[in-house]
């Protein structure tokens, strides 16, 4: 049984250490116990969600605020130690797709930590034209590796502890960070198709939820899994390639055209 246990918890792999690539690229997601999620141009655009924004505040409209300027990268994007903020209790953040917009409430009751750094990659746009490079029909998606490999090379090692799990489950619509084990999250996280709630015994700790999933279940996932057990990309060649590669082999991929924190 721990064998077993670890050998799926190792399918999960954020892919965060070179170490851990061979592993966290390409678990298989059967329909009966699909792995968890693996944690290392477009031209679409379609629906738009219904739902409105979450209710505002200080601290949210000053984020939204203080974004980065159009054009200009935020510093912070090459200096993790410039983006460690405590969020806001609740906050919504919208990702523009080429599918169309994914609403995304964030509760920081359920999972502080990954609330926090939910809030801090979306500041500094960290998550501006990142791919959704890994999706399992009836399973997840899963996004988070840069498209600029030098911001990989320094966010890829920017851990942070884990959050107690038990607050929420992930069931479909939930939105929760992929790890590389215990205390390894860093950028990449999953939005769950279906009720996968026996990743909550892993240490997967759910931080929000997609409103309307209706965009989400568009996403391609004509790829499916990714190299070496599948077709999909690899994530080892995305964290110093980025979307060189991606866009070049995988021409097909959705993207978050701009994430950003509503006011």
């Amino acid at each position: 049984m721990q064998i077993k246990y670890f050998a799926l918890l190792a399918l999960l792999t954020a892919c965060n250490q070179p170490t851990d690539a061979p592993k966290g690229d390409a678990p298989k997601a059967p329909a009966s116990a699909a792995a968890a999620p693996a944690s290392d141009a477009p031209v679409k655009e379609s629906a738009k969600s219904e739902a409105a924004g979450a209710p505002a505040s200080a601290a949210v409209a000053s984020a939204a605020a203080e974004q980065a300027p159009k054009g200009e990268p935020h510093p912070a994007l090459l200096d993790p130690s410039k983006a460690t903020e405590q969020a806001p209790e609740k906050f919504a953040v919208k990702l523009e797709t080429t599918e169309g917009e994914i609403i995304i409430d964030v509760d920081r009751a359920l999972a502080p930590r990954g609330a926090d750094r939910f809030y801090n990659l979306v500041k500094i746009g960290y998550y501006d034209d990142v791919a959704f490079f890994r999706v399992i029909q009836g399973f997840m998606v899963q996004l988070g590796i840069h498209g600029d490999g030098k911001v990989n090379a320094v966010w890829r090692n920017a851990r942070i502890d884990d959050d107690e799990t038990g607050k929420a489950s992930n069931t479909r619509g939930m939105v929760s960070f992929a790890t590389a084990g215990p205390n390894t999250r860093t950028s990449q996280f999953f939005i769950n198709f279906e009720d996968n709630s026996r990743l909550d015994r892993m240490g997967f700790a759910p931080f929000g939820k997609v409103r309307d999933m209706a965009v989400v279940d568009k996403l391609y996932n004509g790829y499916g899994e990714g190299a070496p057990r599948g077709a999909g990309p690899d994530q080892g060649r995305m964290q110093e390639e980025g979307n060189v590669y991606l866009r070049e082999k995988f021409p097909e991929l959705d993207y978050v055209k701009k994430a950003t924190i509503l006011p």
